[in-house]
């Protein structure tokens, strides 16, 4: 009998590299029944656990290991965090910097050490064997290898027997420290105090990167929960109650004002408006809702106060499905990535062994006791992978100061291993494709269709005084489309008039009398079906208009007067522009585009025909899912996915992709679930962070290729005994200088 599983997602912090992946995961997966995933670019993990494994369980599981664990929401970890890290940095280089010019300029050293030795003489002192300026160095030291490291050290006791970098960082600086102070004290060796301190200090410049360079990759999902709403006024007995949204219950009426976002998903009870679900489901025209239809929890509530009657809550809603689902498309791991576990599973424990071997070999072919440790610290420093730690953050950051001029944001290195291999891309269409917002695309006015008016409204019949009355009646509404035509009608220099008896019927249009001086039409404004009950046969060139804008997806609004319809206005998206440019660029570059939006197919159709994308390669009227499921379809076929969107509805989608983009015009939660952001509204900008990503990723490559090589030779080298810790320190500063060096040709 199978047991039912529970979804659970943490913060986990304290990680630094892959083998603390593997660390976690260990520790969790001991748990029977759990199966954990953990994601270390966002820093979190996905746990697939049994009812009966609380979640104190798994937390313990974690601080366990030696990391510290938070629920998602909670940002309180990741800012201490971010903090501490600010801090280690700033106190290693106040130490570091002075210790190590000390011990690197002998000019220096020599006069420090003058200088002790007469004051020393001067009080009668009897001075060290060893350079005196040594104990200097060792003072600067110590708050670095003993307080600043610290984490380090705790980190690699927890992990005795499952090794991770902090063990090889630990044991180099520890040993070069402890060997100083005994060198420094009997006269018997060289002095490795700077090496230490060096190496601390090239670590926490490492990390504070790395964290700079992650910092906003853990932010999706607490946007998402962000997006929802926390309050809901609900009625008790004909009282509204404002009550916290976990206290909703199925069956609870509950209100939503104007301007504010639907608390859960439910029925209308009564009220009217218009309702904008364009962040959870892509649709770009609002909605009208009246008693009885349906509405989605954290929709958009434009201009109507609405009474509502729950029907889902809590884990059941649309908006928690898309978070769901966000959650587990984050957890999946790329390749490469798992490539990188397996091999940092196997690097510290092999070169602990090597280090350990080197000195053996040394301590038992007569050699002394110096000079055996000497080379098993050269072993170690060597190893120490800072030039590993700094491959990748430092070139995203140099990559992300010249993609913000360009209007690119780079926030998930992870991915761009896949950017070269790019062959598909989907495109949201709303606010991707298109600009998002509705605007006036055609107006047909037919003045002789007016010849069955009364004769006393015949005198009135202009292009201007029907515009006039158009905009007349609009000025009456906030719906989005009434804005639409009043903004279009107002820059053509049109002025309104006078309006009485107005009234608004909810999902059919508006109507009231336009005073013209002592001529009053009444005029009715909506949708063609309400309008051609109240009306005459519409004209042919106004039949031929609504056929134009319905094979284009637009919304169209008819103009009536006295049962007369005279005019056509279509309203609705239109596309970027540059958007059919662009993906003609995509193509020539082997990379086939799709439309995937929940819009209407008209609409997709049409957008679709104007940016040069083929009919067979649109779907329409796509749920959050739907666009997940198409991510998940094409990757199983053996295609290299893009993903580009703006919305809520996008953000699973964004997240399974092997490569993903968000708008910056888009939601937080899609931008925050992208490896990419476009801040600039054009589409050009897609083109440009295809080869930004494609330059990064071989910058990060030689990077990680020299850090590696870096390893391969000169661990052998120091083993032999042909290094000393000193050049074995300015070799891993040398080779840190490089990984740094080479990110700046991103520029």
């Amino acid at each position: 009998m199978s047991t039912a599983l529970e979804s659970t997602t943490l913060q986990v912090g304290g990680m630094t590299c892959n083998a603390c992946v593997n660390s976690v995961e260990r520790s969790l997966n001991s748990i029977p029944g759990v199966n954990a995933t953990v994601n270390f670019g966002s820093e979190t993990v996905h746990i697939l656990a049994p009812a009966e494994v609380n979640i104190k369980e798994l937390v313990g599981a974690i601080e366990k290991a030696g990391y510290t664990a938070s629920s998602i929401g909670d940002s309180t970890q990741i800012t201490l965090h971010n903090r501490r890290s600010a801090y280690s940095l700033f106190f290693a280089l106040l130490f570091s910097i002075p210790a190590i010019s000390i011990s690197m300029i002998m000019s220096w050293h020599m006069r420090i050490d003058d200088w002790l030795i007469i004051q020393l003489d001067n009080f009668n002192i009897a001075h060290p064997l060893y350079s005196p300026s040594a104990w200097l160095v060792i003072a600067l030291s110590a708050p670095v290898v003993l307080v600043v490291a610290w984490p380090i050290h705790r980190a690699a006791l927890r992990n005795l027997f499952h090794p991770t970098m902090d063990n090889l960082i630990s044991m180099g600086s520890l040993s070069a420290f402890g060997w100083s102070i005994y060198a420094n004290s009997t006269g018997n060796g060289e002095v490795y105090t700077e090496v230490a301190t060096g190496v601390i200090t090239f670590v926490v410049l490492g990390r504070f990167l790395e964290s700079r360079a992650k910092r906003r990759a853990s932010s999706a999902l607490s946007s998402l929960l962000a997006l929802g709403v926390k309050e809901v006024s609900v009625l008790r007995g004909g009282l509204s109650v404002n009550i916290p949204i976990d206290h909703l219950k199925i069956d609870d009426e509950f209100i939503a004002m104007p301007g504010s976002r639907i608390a859960t998903d439910g029925i209308v009870i009564s009220g009217s408006s218009s309702v904008d679900n364009s962040l959870l489901t892509g649709e770009s025209l609002p909605i009208d809702v009246s008693p009885g239809l349906s509405v989605i929890g954290s929709a958009l509530n434009n201009n109507g106060r609405l009474v509502i009657r729950a029907t889902r809550i809590g884990s059941d809603t649309e908006f928690a499905r898309i978070t769901s689902m966000v959650i587990q498309a984050q957890s999946n791991k790329a390749p490469i990535q798992r490539l990188a576990d397996r091999i940092s599973a196997i690097f510290v424990p092999v070169v602990t062994l090597v280090a350990i071997g080197t000195y053996f070999a040394w301590q038992y072919t007569d050699h002394s006791l110096s000079v055996s440790i000497g080379t098993a610290i050269s072993v170690l420093v060597i190893a120490c992978p800072c030039a590993l730690g700094l491959a990748t953050p430092v070139a995203l950051l140099v990559a992300s100061g010249r993609g913000a001029q360009k209007g690119i944001v780079l926030r998930q290195p992870r991915v761009l291993e896949v950017a070269r291999k790019i062959d598909t891309v989907l495109l949201d269409k709303t606010g991707t494709l298109t600009t998002g917002t509705m605007k006036v695309l055609e107006i047909t006015i037919v003045l002789d269709a007016g010849n069955i008016l009364e004769e006393n409204l015949k005198s009135l019949l202009t292009e201007s005084n029907i515009l006039t009355s158009a905009l007349s009646i609009e000025e009456q509404s906030e719906h989005p489309i009434a804005r639409a035509i009043r903004t279009e009608i107002l820059s053509r220099g049109i002025n309104p008039a006078p309006v009485s008896d107005f009234a608004i019927t909810p999902g059919s249009g508006a109507a009231g009398r336009v005073n013209f001086g002592s001529i009053s039409p009444r005029v009715i404004i909506g949708s063609p079906t309400a309008v051609a009950h109240s009306t005459t046969k519409f004209h042919p060139d106004l039949q031929a208009a609504i056929a134009r804008a319905e094979e284009s997806g637009f919304t169209i609004s008819v103009l009536g007067w006295d049962s007369v319809a005279l005019a056509v206005i279509s309203v609705g998206d239109h596309v970027k522009v540059g958007a059919e440019q662009t993906l003609f660029r995509m193509r020539e570059m082997g990379i086939t585009p799709w439309l995937i939006t929940g819009d209407s197919i008209s609409a997709a159709l049409s957008i679709a025909r104007q940016v040069g994308i083929s009919s067979e390669n649109v779907i329409a009227d796509a749920m959050p899912q739907d666009k997940l499921e198409k991510v998940s379809q094409l990757r199983n076929q053996g295609k290299r996915v893009l993903m580009i969107g703006d919305g809520v509805n996008d953000a699973a989608a964004l997240a399974a992709a092997d490569l993903s983009m968000a708008m910056g015009t888009g939601t937080d939660v899609a931008i925050s679930s992208a490896d990419i952001t476009l801040m600039r509204p054009d589409l050009e900008a897609a083109i440009d962070a295809i080869k930004l990503s494609k330059k990064t990723l071989r910058v990060i490559r030689t990077n990680l290729g020299w850090a590696f090589a870096y390893n391969v030779v000169g661990i052998p080298i120091a083993a032999a005994g042909l290094l000393s810790p000193m050049y074995a320190a300015g070799a891993m500063a040398l080779s840190s200088l490089f990984v740094v060096t080479n990110s700046l040709r991103i520029k």
